[in-house]
C-alpha cells in the first residue's frame, strides 16, 4: 500500500476503514476497506480530517477483490438472473422470474475448492421466486492473483454455474382411484391437497375421474386426459402392494416409460414416475402418488413437482440420489431433503 493525498485518490482503493463521528448522532464506518474512492467522496473524507489516505498500490497480475468478484459473477450468472452491486468483494445473484434453480454442482465444487474465493447458494432443483437471492460470490482476501481467477474460470467450464428454468402453466387431469371413494364410503380428501399444491404453479385442473380399482378404467381415464390435451396426469392412491391396488399396472398399460416405481424418500417411497410420449413427441408426466401425499406436509411429490413444472426431465439416477436427506421429519424447520421448503 502507499500514502496519497486525498484530493489525488479518485479511483484508488482504500486499505483501511474510515470512521465518522458526529456528536449525539453517529459513530460508524463512513467508507470501508476496499472502497473505490469517487470524486464525490472527497469532501466527506476531508470533513473527517483525512487529508492523506493509505490506498492499494496496483501490481501487475494482482486484482482487487471487486475485480475478482466480477469474474466470479460472470462464472456464475446464467439465464433469468442479475447481479447486485459489488460490496466488499461480494456480488449476490437475484432471480428475475419464478422458476427452478439449476446448479452445475461439479463446477460449484471445483471453484470452491480453489481457496481464496467462494460461491454459496440455495439448494438446486428447488423453486425460487422473482426477487429471491439465489447465490452469493465473494473474494475472501482484499487482493487476489489474476492467475488464481484464471484457474477459476477454467475450473467452472464454459457454461454458467447457475441457471433458472421458468415454470410453465400446465393442464392437469386427476384420476382418483379406490372403490371406497368411488362408492362414497369415504370422502375424497386427496384431491383438495393436490389442488392446493398445484395452485402454487398456476395449473389448470381440467377434470377428475373416479374409476375405483378397475385397472382397465384407470388406464382408459389416463389416456382420455392425454387425448384431451393434458400436460400432466396424476393418479392418486392405489400404489401399495395390496391386491386391490391397481394403479401401477394401469399406468404401465398406457405404454408410458416408467422412470421409477419406488423412491428412497419417506414419506413417498411408493411413488411411480413415468412419461407418456404422444405422436408429436411431447413427453407427458404420468404420476402415481401414494397416500402419504394426502396427509404429510412434505413428501416426494414436493420434490418432483417443481421440476415437472419447469419441464426438467427427471431420471432414475436422480431419484436414487434423493436417498441422502430423504427422511422427512415434518419438523418446524424442515430439513427434507437438504430442504428448500423450511420456514
Amino acid at each position: 500500500m502507499k500514502e496519497i493525498r486525498t484530493e489525488d485518490a479518485v479511483g484508488q482503493v482504500l486499505c483501511h476503514d474510515i470512521t465518522q463521528i458526529i456528536k449525539d448522532e453517529k459513530k460508524g464506518v463512513l467508507f470501508k476497506k476496499g472502497h473505490i474512492i469517487r470524486k464525490e467522496d472527497i469532501p466527506a473524507l476531508l470533513s473527517v480530517g483525512k487529508e492523506h489516505l493509505f490506498v492499494w498500490e496496483k501490481q501487475e497480475g494482482i486484482l482487487h477483490e471487486n475485480e475478482g468478484a466480477e469474474i466470479l459473477y460472470r462464472i456464475c450468472a446464467g439465464d433469468h438472473m442479475h447481479g447486485s452491486d459489488i460490496r466488499e468483494g461480494k456480488i449476490e445473484l437475484i432471480a428475475d422470474c419464478d422458476g427452478l434453480l439449476k446448479i452445475r454442482r461439479d463446477a460449484l465444487m471445483a471453484v470452491n475448492s480453489l481457496g481464496e474465493m467462494m460461491i454459496a447458494s440455495r439448494h438446486g432443483d428447488f423453486p425460487v421466486k422473482k426477487g429471491d437471492k439465489i447465490a452469493g460470490t465473494r473474494i475472501i482476501p482484499l487482493v487476489i492473483s489474476q492467475e488464481k481467477m484464471d484457474h477459476a474460470v477454467k475450473a467452472a467450464g464454459e457454461e454458467p454455474v447457475f441457471s433458472i428454468l421458468p415454470f410453465h402453466p400446465k393442464k392437469v387431469g386427476i384420476v382418483t382411484t379406490g372403490s371406497e371413494v368411488q362408492k362414497g364410503l369415504i370422502k375424497d380428501t386427496f384431491t383438495p391437497v393436490l389442488r392446493e399444491k398445484l395452485a402454487e404453479y398456476s395449473c389448470e385442473i381440467t377434470g377428475q375421474t373416479m374409476p375405483g380399482d378397475n385397472r382397465n378404467q384407470i388406464t382408459s381415464d389416463i389416456l382420455a386426459f392425454i387425448k384431451q390435451g393434458a400436460d400432466m396426469v396424476i393418479c392418486s392412491g392405489g400404489m401399495s402392494v395390496d391386491p386391490d391396488d391397481r394403479t401401477p399396472g394401469a399406468i404401465k398399460d398406457t405404454g408410458t416409460e416408467i422412470v421409477t416405481y419406488g423412491a428412497p424418500v419417506l414419506p413417498g417411497a411408493m411413488l411411480l414416475l413415468s412419461y407418456y410420449s404422444d405422436k408429436s413427441g411431447k413427453r407427458i408426466p404420468v404420476l402415481g402418488l401414494p397416500g402419504c401425499v394426502m396427509y404429510a406436509k412434505r413428501t416426494i411429490f414436493d420434490l418432483i413437482l417443481p421440476r415437472i413444472m419447469a419441464d426438467d426431465p427427471i431420471t432414475a439416477d436422480e431419484i436414487s440420489s434423493y436417498g441422502e436427506g430423504g427422511l422427512c421429519l415434518n419438523c418446524t424447520v424442515c430439513t427434507f431433503p437438504n430442504c428448500g421448503f423450511g420456514k
